[in-house]
């Protein structure tokens, strides 16, 4: 079973929106639960107008990274749990600096849960 950890950049199916169903999209692991469940915030290619976000792309990645010509958005508003064996791959890692401004723009959060 394969470990990620917060600062981990995931395809996995999220919910968001009202009244859509899950969707495999890029997100951002921000936290880890027993039991083998993720915390993760959706990454989009357009930035939201209503929610607070932080916008990431290819300088901000560690190794790895999404295919991006332009800026992407983490919504940080939209703070999903799922099970690790949902992941359907991993596309890089964030550097440190980037997950602390991600986990610092949730609401209510502080600190990457590990």
């Amino acid at each position: 079973m394969a470990q990620y950890s917060p600062g981990d950049v995931v395809l996995a199916p999220v919910r968001f929106g009202s009244g859509e169903g899950p969707k495999v999209r890029p997100a951002v692991v921000v936290g880890e639960e027993a039991g083998g469940f993720i915390e993760v915030c959706p990454v989009s290619s357009t930035p939201p107008t209503d929610a607070p976000f932080v916008p990431i792309d290819l300088e901000d990645f560690a190794h790895g990274g999404l295919d991006l010509f332009d800026e992407s958005y983490v919504l940080t508003a939209h703070l999903s749990t799922l099970r690790g064996r949902e992941v359907c791959g991993k596309k890089g890692r964030l550097d440190a600096g980037t997950v602390d401004m991600i986990v610092g723009a949730i609401p209510g959060r502080r600190r990457a849960r590990r």
